[in-house]
């Protein structure tokens, strides 16, 4: 519905067109690497209601074959499978007219909205990817699918102190190939943390794309290209200060992610009202407020998440989000294309 908000026409049905159209260069990327994909499965699940949803899926097929020479019977196996089971989170966001002050100068003053409030939420995406992907690499185990998960898919070059280093020019490959074998050319992607890119820039291993800003002026992203991979540099990445002797006491070690095809699935929740504007009289002598609401699932292909037994409401916190013990792996770990590299930088 028409009206006016900040002292600007404000017409709802614009402002989601134009939300939904605003540029959003990280998944951008993610999507064009292949690690992120929209899964139609799971948004047909949640188009309607509910946030938990249970989607199957299937083993590869294995097995050897057999001699087809007109005599020997053909036998059948049953293909095995399971399930798997994903969360969507609700989250709102409410501003109001001192955080567009200074964006209001512009000539378009409903596309400064629109990029603020797009700008947050791309914020908001990639910290809770960062946190559902260090809970389920916190998963552990002495046997099955989880030992292997933890033993194949973690490359720790700091565990032992005498031989920490930076990141090599060869690790990410050596990371792939440890993960997933004859596989690794899935992989695509690289989440890392400013200090870690910068080590593969000194090595003129890393080139940082550009853009060009409505002046005409080229300005560098904070994403990237390494040895065939999209880099996302990103500091919201795990970094721990190691401590102990004074050798050590500002010693870090840092955490890349590596993803490969598909092995985010997202999808967009079910939200009736998802921007509203509101004017309260009585606040600060009157002030105009814009609420925003979204939902939406990031899911990590090859685990499911379960209901915490305990403070449980109809969308998960990001501490529950981000729980290990609310992760369980369901696939064979060479099967999950996911990886992290530890490094002193």
């Amino acid at each position: 519905m028409a009206g006016t908000i900040f002292g600007i026409p404000f017409d709802e049905e614009l402002f989601m067109q134009m939300w939904n159209e605003a540029p959003d260069p990280y998944l951008t990327a993610m999507i064009e690497s292949g690690a992120v994909v929209e899964d139609p499965v799971i948004a047909e699940r949640i188009a309607n209601s509910g946030n938990f949803y249970t989607i199957p899926f299937y083993n590869t097929l294995d097995g050897e074959d057999q001699n087809y020479d007109g005599q020997t019977d053909i036998t059948v196996e049953e293909v095995a499978g399971g399930s798997q089971s994903g969360i969507v989170y609700g989250r709102s966001k409410g501003f109001f007219a001192r955080n567009f002050t200074a964006e209001l100068s512009g000539a378009d003053p409903m596309g400064h909205i629109v990029a603020t409030i797009a700008r947050y939420w791309q914020k908001r995406r990639q910290k809770r990817l960062i946190g559902i992907t260090d809970a389920v690499f916190g998963i552990t185990g002495a046997s099955g699918n989880a030992k292997k998960w933890n033993e194949n898919h973690t490359l720790d070059l700091c565990s032992a102190s005498a031989n920490a280093r930076n990141i090599a020019e060869t690790d990410l490959n050596d990371l792939a190939t440890m993960a997933c074998g004859d596989h690794k050319d899935q992989f695509g992607l690289a989440i890392m943390h400013s200090d870690v890119a910068k080590t593969l820039e000194n090595k003129q291993l890393l080139e940082f794309w550009k853009y060009t800003d409505p002046n005409g002026i080229q300005r560098p992203m904070n994403i990237a290209s390494a040895n065939g991979y999209t880099v996302i540099v990103d500091d919201g990445v795990p970094c721990v200060t190691v401590g102990g002797s004074e050798a050590n006491k500002d010693l870090k070690k840092y955490t890349t992610y590596l993803f490969g095809q598909g092995v985010i699935r997202t999808a967009k929740g079910r939200v009736d009202i998802p921007v509203e504007t509101n004017r309260d009289a009585k606040k600060n002598g009157g002030q105009d407020e814009l609420i925003t609401r979204m939902r939406e699932t990031i899911h990590p292909n090859g685990f499911s998440f379960t209901k915490p037994k305990s403070n449980w409401t109809e969308s998960p916190t990001d501490e529950q989000l981000f729980a290990t013990a609310n992760w369980n792996i369901e696939f064979d770990p060479k099967a999950i294309p996911m990886a992290r590299l530890i490094t002193n930088g």
